[in-house]
Order: C-alpha cells, then structure tokens, then sequence
C-alpha cells in the first residue's frame, strides 16, 4: 500500500508538474525530483524535496515514479533505455505517467513495464495551472483496476475527482476526447467574440455577459474575463493544445472518424501557434479578431463603430 513513507519519484517540473510535486510534499510525502534543468529541481529542493543527478538515482529510490512531459519522445526517452526508468527502478515499483500523449505510447509503456516486473498506469489531467495549484484536477487513469486503488492516496493530494477508464491507453484516449472539446469550444467562442466585436457590440461588455452565459463551459468563463485584459498568459499554452489536437487527428484518421470542425480549429490553432506558441490557448481570441479585422476599441453604446483599425497582433 502506498502511504504517506513512500517515496514519490516525480519527473518533469514544468508548468504542471511543479504545483503537483509541491502539492505531494505539502500533503506529507517523500518526494525525489528530476528535471533536465537544474534551478526548477533545486526551487523544488527548497520546499523539501529531494533533487535526484540521474534517472538511474531517481527510479533506485523509489516506490512509485510519476512523469508529466511535454510529449511523446520526451516521456518514452526518460523510460526506455538501460539508463531508463523502467530498467533501474525496483520490481514492484508502480508508474503513474501522466503526459498527455498517444494511447499508443501509453500501451507501449505499459507492456515495457510488465517485462520489468514494473506497472504502469496512464492517468491523464484535465485541467490548467490555477486547478494544479488548488488541487482540483481531473485524472483520467488506464490500466490494472487494483493498481488504480492502490494509488488513489496520491491522487486524492493533487486532484478533486479521479477515474478509471479501463485498460492501459484508455486515460490518454479520455483526455484527447476532453481537449478535443476544449480547443473545440475555444474556437467556437473565438468566431463568435469576433462575430459581436465586428457586429458593433462593445468588447469588454460582449466578454464579460458572455462568460455568464449558459452556453460557456466554465472551464472558459475565466478565459473570457482574462481575455477583456488581453491577458493570455499561459494557463495551458497554445503549443501544447496544438501538440495535442495532432494527436486528436491522427488517431481520428487511424481510426477512421471523420472530425471536420476538430480540423478547422487546429488550423486556427496553428497559425496562431506560428505567431506565440507559448501564450494561452484562448489566444485564439485574438487571432480572430484580427481575422476579422475587427474594432478593439468601440465606441460607447448607442454609436455604430466604423472598422478602422485592425486588432494588435
């Protein structure tokens, strides 16, 4: 059983994985951190985690090893390998890899895991920086039923609800079914704000009464309110929700599900993405807005703006 004795062995501290390591710590865990950048494990150090020099260390010392990268490549070349987690950790360990990445990989994983003696669970988040920092995350977990069990004191320190899938690849395939409607939404929300800005509705009205609406997720309804500042400081950035709708679509076309709209939006996505991949993905506000050529400071109510300047870019 995993207690709050086990050593935790958590890779990857970016944006998502920092607020969940120091979750795990503040919630009373041992925590040993890696990173291929040096100062986010010693920032972590400093709220008591251990820093491990090598994967080798990390995996030797712990119970349960999670992971949260950016991507495919990155996830299987901290894994694989004779320097590799799943050769150096101890038989018994669990894995708990939570990268948004192909069900493929995740299987993948799973099957190197079982060589090693090792399990490994893929449990996808659903959710951005503001809901890691509360612990209100949403886990989306694939694989063995008891490991899942086994885990849920981990889970239930970084996250508000959790749930099993299936088997191995179905939390990955859960969280591209949900970031298929999030950038979705966006977009949608996106041509319609640019449909009111171009209509002659004041901006900063038009956002803020929409975000009160029935008709917007709350996972936007913040977004709408940052958007009235301009403010698309990455909560999720526009590179990762770009990364993971080609995920989306390749695995639609291998599978042979037609997602018409999933495809304009990632096209919007990406040209959006060319311009800052590092901002928000609600981003895509502006770059509809400037589509459209729309008026970014109305006149007061009553008066019909004339479209005379363009959006900034």
């Amino acid at each position: 059983m995993i207690t709050k004795d086990s050593t935790i062995g958590f890779i990857g501290l970016g944006a998502m994985g920092q607020l969940m390591a120091r979750r795990l710590l503040n919630s009373g865990f041992k925590l040993i951190a890696y990173d291929h950048t040096s100062r986010k494990t010693a920032a972590l150090a400093a709220h008591g985690a251990i820093s491990a020099p090598t994967l080798r260390q990390l995996a030797q010392k712990s119970a349960v090893v999670i992971s949260c990268l950016p991507n495919d490549d990155a996830v299987l070349s901290v894994y694989q390998g004779p320097e590799g987690v799943l050769a150096c950790a101890n038989r018994g360990s669990i894995v708990i890899e939570m990268s948004t990445i192909s069900p493929d990989t995740s299987r993948k994983l799973h099957r190197m895991g079982r060589e090693h003696g090792i399990e490994v669970l893929d449990v996808a988040i659903s959710g951005s920086t503001p809901a890691a920092e509360q612990g209100t995350l949403t886990l989306l977990a694939g694989g063995d039923a008891n490991v899942f069990d086994v885990c849920q004191p981990i889970f239930s320190a970084v996250a508000k609800q959790y749930f099993h899938m299936g088997p191995s690849g179905s939390g990955t395939t859960m969280k591209l079914v949900v970031n298929a409607l999030l950038g979705l939404n966006m977009q949608a929300i996106a041509e319609a704000v640019a449909f009111g800005e171009k209509a002659g509705l004041n901006r900063e009205l038009l956002l803020e009464v929409l975000a009160k609406t029935a008709v917007v997720p709350a996972a936007h309804q913040n977004k709408l309110i940052r958007a009235e500042r301009d403010d698309y400081s990455p909560q999720f950035p526009l590179k990762l929700m770009n990364k993971d709708f080609g995920l989306i679509l390749d695995k639609a076309a291998e599978l042979g599900v037609p997602m018409p709209a999933t495809a304009a939006a990632f096209q919007i996505n990406a040209a959006r993405t060319a311009v800052n991949g590092d901002e928000d993905f609600s981003s895509v506000i502006n770059e509809m807005e400037h589509l459209a050529r729309v008026l970014r400071n109305p006149q007061p109510a009553g008066e019909l703006p004339s479209l005379k300047r363009q959006s900034a870019r």
